[in-house]
């Protein structure tokens, strides 16, 4: 039966089996980035120790530099999470990017034109940020089930629609004349989200970023829907059978795997940045399916997974700033994992073949 599933589908499960079948896989990756880095700074620096003392120790140095660590930490745990909802069913969500930016850029106009309501208005824009960016994924999750259309390319190719339209409204109707920035206009100050570790840029926002977390797990061990969602993803077309509506699910898993994304971008708006800044957002549907990757897609292991590619990004600008080296060699370690990530897969499918020989 499960080789009439769609191909998505399958490469969806073996990636979900891949973590599976080596659980320690992830740390050992996690292991060999950094191995990979230490080398890159002896190769690259004319001062390697000094390199790698700011890239590991630097992010802990001090208060600011600490807050500032943990605070990239929260569209990367509500990115992965996105990711990991949508591969409970089988499916895979690759227009984070997008969706984060067009997220937050609903939610920052819906607090502008909402001032007057006060906390109220706040919540109703990040509501409204977080449920255009799960509806635009769950369109890509409909034309799956309704025309068999990949969701990977849909989502892609919306995520990147989607940027372009977003650039012209930051850049147009919505530009503040009074600022040098390409950027909207700054949310009402009652609706930025409370400082944690001043004076760095933490705020609550991780609180909401690891209340996803909990919720999300709870959700997919604890409830029928989050049963029929695993099941789908185990095996679509045994979850069929079984009398679960696989379409249904698609489409809904796909419409909060957006709005987690969504979310995250109400919260960097709320949360750091205050307004809409022209592709603020550029990289993190990546970092968060990066994230999700090393997380094997298990909720709980985002928080600690979301820490080490927050760590290795701060660690790197960092470095950058103290150190003659550039800020790509976190895009470079960030690389060397999903190529591992990939060849874990290829392992795995190597390792049922060679069973079935047997």
């Amino acid at each position: 039966m499960p080789g009439n599933a769609p191909p998505d589908t399958l490469f969806s499960n073996r990636l979900t089996n891949a973590h599976r079948a080596f659980p320690g896989g992830m740390i050992v990756i996690a292991l060999v980035a950094l191995l990979v880095l230490v080398l890159l700074a002896f190769i690259l620096s004319e001062t390697p120790g000094r390199t790698l003392y700011f890239f590991f120790v630097g992010p802990f140095r001090n208060v600011f530099s600490f807050g500032n660590m943990l605070n990239s930490m929260v569209p990367l745990i509500l990115g992965g999470l996105g990711v990991s909802i949508a591969m409970q069913t089988g499916n895979l969500n690759l227009g984070g990017e997008g969706q984060i930016y067009s997220g937050a850029f609903v939610a920052t106009v819906t607090a502008i034109a909402l001032a007057p309501l006060g906390y109220f208005g706040g919540l109703v824009a990040i509501l409204a940020g977080t449920f255009f960016a799960g509806t635009v994924a769950a369109v890509s999750g409909f034309c799956k089930v309704r025309w068999d259309a990949n969701e990977l390319i849909t989502s892609f190719l919306l995520s990147h629609a989607l940027i372009l339209i977003v650039n012209y409204l930051v850049n147009g109707p919505f530009l503040d004349p009074e600022t040098n920035l390409q950027a909207t206009r700054r949310i009402p100050d009652g609706f930025r989200m409370s400082l944690i570790l001043r004076p760095s840029n933490l705020s609550t926002a991780l609180l909401v970023a690891l209340s996803a977390v909990i919720a999300a797990h709870v959700f997919l061990k604890n409830t029928k829907l989050g049963y029929e969602f695993r099941m789908a993803g185990a095996n679509e077309t045994f979850a069929r059978y079984g009398g679960i509506n696989t379409k249904r699910n698609t489409v809904l898993a796909m419409f909060l795997s957006g709005a987690m994304y969504g979310l995250a971008g109400g919260m960097m708006i709320f949360g750091t940045f205050h307004r809409t800044i022209r592709e603020f957002s550029a990289g993190l549907g990546w970092d968060g399916l990066a994230t999700a990757l090393v997380a094997g897609f298990y909720p709980p292991a985002l928080i600690p997974s979301g820490f080490f590619f927050a760590w290795i990004s701060s660690g790197a600008r960092i470095a950058m700033q103290n150190s003659d080296i550039t800020f790509e060699i976190a895009a470079v370690v960030q690389a060397v994992i999903l190529f591992l990530v990939t060849s874990m897969v290829l392992r795995n499918l190597f390792l049922r073949r060679k069973g079935r020989q047997k």
